[in-house]
């Protein structure tokens, strides 16, 4: 999928979404149907190709030729783990080695939703997010209308930009590094705030978490592809 006006428009910028699948996905979440909704949205950029991948372990294998890697995927299916189904903790720590020294080498990492709590088995990937969802801590309310709100002006991203309004979850409790620049909220039921929208770049990198993305309806919002766009063109300057 490539960007631009016509057929053949020059490359400028690689994209790869990673979708998740086996030990990075569960039964709530359709990583494949809102992975090809995030390649359509970013596709549309001018000069931009997006490939859009599952989740496997040699799926990084040729990074260093992506330019910008969406992580769309998340925890494993219950029962996954414990099953041994997709290979064990060892065998995915070259997976997970290749992309923390990918990012930490000012690799370029848009991570979406679910992302959130994903690689719970790599303890160096909450640096690379700029933040964690905490087991016990972490909620959301029932699944609606969501109103993100936006620090204007506040960064690039979000300059002259008021609020992406969607279908959504609104993740609530989220773990932020003191590192990471919130630049959006979200309120739970009682109106309070939390963090659903950082950018960070501690780690060597440059890192957008967006805590939007549970399903297709939240892609089909015209704010939320905006926010979308805009963070992969920030990501990518």
């Amino acid at each position: 999928m490539t960007g631009g006006d016509g057929e053949g428009a020059a490359v400028t910028a690689r994209v790869l979404v990673l979708a998740g699948r086996g030990r990075y996905e569960d039964p709530w979440h359709d990583h494949a149907a809102t992975s090809h909704a995030v390649a359509g949205v970013l596709g549309a950029l001018d000069g931009v190709d997006v490939q859009v991948r599952s989740v496997f372990r040699d799926v990084l294998d040729g990074l260093d030729d992506v330019d910008l890697l969406v992580l769309n995927a998340g925890t494993w299916q219950p029962g996954y783990r414990e099953a041994g189904i997709g290979g064990t903790d060892a065998d995915w720590a070259p997976f997970h080695a290749r992309l923390d020294t990918w990012a930490r080498a000012g690799g370029r990492l848009l991570a979406l939703h679910q992302a959130a709590n994903a690689f719970g088995d790599a303890p160096r990937f909450e640096e690379v997010l700029g933040g964690r969802w905490v087991e016990g801590v972490s909620g959301h309310p029932p699944l609606g209308r969501a109103r993100l709100r936006l620090a204007s002006g506040a960064h690039p991203l979000t300059e002259r930009v008021g609020a992406v309004e969607a279908i959504d979850e609104r993740y609530c409790g989220l773990r932020v590094a003191p590192s990471s620049q919130v630049l959006g909220w979200v309120d739970d039921d009682a109106g309070d705030p939390h963090p659903a929208l950082w950018v960070t770049e501690a780690h060597g990198g440059r890192t957008v978490y967006s805590a939007l993305g549970h399903d297709v309806r939240s892609f089909a919002s015209p704010s939320h592809q905006e926010l979308l766009r805009r963070a992969a063109t920030w990501l990518l300057a």
